[in-house]
């Protein structure tokens, strides 16, 4: 890791507002049938952080993130008058990543020539399946087709984009993933975040799981269907770099990269998550989630932060472990001995390494392998104890 990375920090700013919400989605997400008042909005996202750099002090951001919800949502002047407000009030480095999460749905697809203008310079898709009936299972509002147009449009607009892919979809056999993976890959020029479909507790999804109404890929085959996402990728030079993203080698997001790798970043909009060191003290900041509240609170109080919890070196040290070794670059064991004040049990270390769910690189880096990733949990767990 480069002096550059190790001072790498990150602004996230969550735009809460999807047209409908999706069945299998448990993010911070509201649908609202009146207009939303958006130039209120950017008046508190441009408070909120204006609050946050003093209490940060000078820092150099070199990724910003908008996501949701979705931010495709928002007008360019908004996303325009957000990223004024970084800029006035932090550093941004010259080669910053701007990443905006976006729907393929064509009306927001016209809006990029106006985001490209505003300062994003790389969009996330939010495409999910490519055939019909899988985004009608899904619960999307767009057509393939339409999918297909909104990517082509991105190419247009910005040198970098990438789009997300949900697999282990009911019926889904490892051929029919193949054959939509080798399509998402000719499309995809550099990124590809390729997540399994999980059923996530309070969802609706949930409850026709539950009933047996929804049926979801076994363990034999969703792990099938990890390999072949893991062998078509690389044929086609998108390794996994994290457990379920791939990229071109330098083309990996730099933003997602900051949370992987433990490094701070500020938490702006509802809903929000931050990581940041003050006065040598690593704080876990989250905002109110339901965004008239929060609206009303970085009025009153010029933020909408809830929770603002001091994490102790264990805690840090955890998170770092959970974290980093999502990443195919691993840990630097050493780091993790400077956060947590003891180094990892070199017993626990040559026992996974015997089952072969975790290698150590020639340089000390500890990295999960491929036969690691799908029980990644069970091995952080074992490191951590």
């Amino acid at each position: 890791m480069s002096s550059a990375d190790s001072e790498a920090f990150g602004v996230y700013v969550h735009w809460p507002f999807c047209l409908s919400k999706c069945p299998y989605c448990d993010f911070n997400s509201h649908v609202r049938h009146a207009a939303i008042d958006q130039d209120r909005f950017a008046r508190a996202f441009a408070r909120e952080i204006a609050t946050t750099a003093v209490r940060t002090g000078p820092r150099t951001v070199t990724s910003i993130f908008l996501g949701g919800g979705t931010p495709s949502l928002m007008q360019p002047q908004t996303v325009g008058a957000i990223l004024d407000a970084i800029g006035k009030h932090w550093r941004v480095a010259a080669d910053v990543e701007v990443s905006l999460e976006a729907n393929p749905t064509s009306v927001e697809a016209t809006r990029f020539a106006g985001y490209r203008a505003a300062g994003v310079n790389r969009v996330s898709l939010g495409v999910q399946a490519m055939d019909d009936a899988s985004l009608k299972m899904l619960g999307r509002l767009h057509t393939a087709e339409e999918a297909m147009k909104a990517v082509a449009i991105a190419r247009g607009a910005f040198d970098r984009y990438s789009f997300d892919l949900i697999y282990a979809r009911p019926d889904q056999t490892p051929a029919m993933w193949t054959e939509e993976l080798n399509r998402a890959i000719g499309e995809a020029a550099e990124h590809l975040s390729l997540y399994q479909l999980t059923i996530e507790e309070g969802t609706p999804f949930f409850g026709l799981h539950a009933a047996g109404k929804l049926k979801t890929p076994d363990e034999g085959l969703a792990r099938t269907l990890y390999d072949v996402t893991q062998e078509v990728c690389a044929r086609h030079g998108l390794p996994a770099y994290e457990i379920s993203n791939h990229a071109r080698p330098g083309a990996e997001c730099r933003h997602n990269l900051v949370y992987w790798r433990g490094q701070e970043y500020a938490g702006i909009g509802p809903g929000a998550h931050g990581r940041l060191d003050i006065d040598g003290l690593r704080h876990a900041t989250a905002t109110d989630k339901r965004p008239e509240a929060w609206l009303m609170r970085v009025e009153s109080n010029g933020h909408g932060v809830m929770t603002d919890d001091l994490l102790n070196s264990e805690e840090r040290a955890d998170e770092f472990l959970l974290m980093g070794l999502r990443l195919r670059e691993g840990i630097d064991p050493q780091r993790y001995a400077a956060i947590s004040g003891r180094t990892l049990d070199p017993r626990r270390i040559a026992l996974l390494r015997e089952e072969g769910a975790i290698a150590v690189e020639p340089d000390g880096r500890l990295r999960v392998t491929q036969d690691g990733f799908p029980v990644l949990d069970a091995v952080v767990a074992d490191l951590a104890a």
